[in-house]
């Protein structure tokens, strides 16, 4: 299993110095003085942020300061309100890209993947590394390795279905991750979980992109109130990450909560999809 070094895990590698960078100041570095300290010229930095994520350097950092998320909570606030509208047969639109999905049942759940055949590959992303796997239905598991290391993230996805037969296919995946990371046009998603948990990723599911929710509305959401906790450690088990966007999920408070695959790249995902919608209001 090899992972190569690609242009953007270099660029999620200088989004994470920046965040460092940001959280140690109380205002918004200069671009001259962020970029001195990332080793660029300013207009390298300006660049390759811009391309990176279709926004300045300056107003990323707004994106990226740890208070933007009480900011996304009052402004970007999903209620789930349309919670019994969509069935796991259904289909839903996630920002530009089409998402069909299907679950695994109970009892083949119950059975830890055995008798499934499971392809995977490393792809490049925004966020750095990232290990798809999937079956002939569709995407079942994304994880990101550019905080928890590829050898953690490998044993950590592969112990979630310890029966199954894996197998190194990336050009069967390879279609369907790019749509993901596009934005466009058309995936397939498998989810292979114990029926709470399904019913809590499909709940993330229907968080607009730029949105976000709170761990209780998602329970609210699922018929179950009062298991906030239990919801909680669900959104912790999504196997789909970024698809199935548990990065959405915050506290009441604002808090960013815990992220499986390390709290800095929920941050750029928060960052980058914000920082995206503001581009395409921008553009309106």
């Amino acid at each position: 299993m090899t992972v190569e070094t690609s242009e953007n895990s270099y660029h999620y590698g200088v989004m994470r110095r920046a965040i460092d960078l940001i959280d140690q100041g109380e205002e918004d570095l200069p671009l001259e003085e962020l970029a001195d300290q990332m080793g660029m010229s300013p207009a390298h930095f300006q660049r390759l942020f811009s391309a990176w994520v279709g926004v300045s350097p300056k107003r990323y950092q707004q994106y990226l300061r740890l208070g933007h998320a009480k900011t996304l909570l009052r402004d970007h606030f999903s209620t789930l309100d349309t919670a019994h509208s969509v069935g796991l047969s259904g289909s839903g639109r996630l920002h530009d890209l089409f998402v069909r999905w299907e679950a695994m049942s109970p009892g083949d759940f119950a059975r830890k993947g055995d008798g499934l055949v499971i392809n995977w590959g490393w792809f490049d992303s925004p966020f750095g590394q990232a290990l798809a796997m999937g079956t002939t239905k569709g995407i079942c598991g994304l994880a990101f390795a550019e905080e928890t290391g590829a050898e953690a993230t490998w044993g950590d996805m592969i112990a979630r279905w310890p029966k199954a037969t894996y197998v190194q296919a990336p050009d069967q995946l390879r279609p369907l991750v790019e749509a993901v990371f596009t934005g466009r046009g058309e995936t397939a998603l498998f989810m292979i979980g114990a029926p709470m948990q399904i019913k809590v990723w499909e709940a993330l599911l229907r968080i607009p992109s730029g949105q976000v929710t709170t761990y209780s509305e998602i329970a609210k959401s699922v018929g179950a109130p009062k298991a906030v906790r239990a919801v909680g450690t669900a959104v912790g088990r999504n196997p789909v990450s970024f698809l199935i966007p548990c990065h959405r999920a915050l506290r009441k408070s604002g808090a960013l909560g815990g992220y499986h695959w390390g709290l800095p790249v929920k941050r750029a995902m928060l960052a980058y999809e914000a920082a995206q919608a503001d581009g395409r209001s921008d553009a309106a």
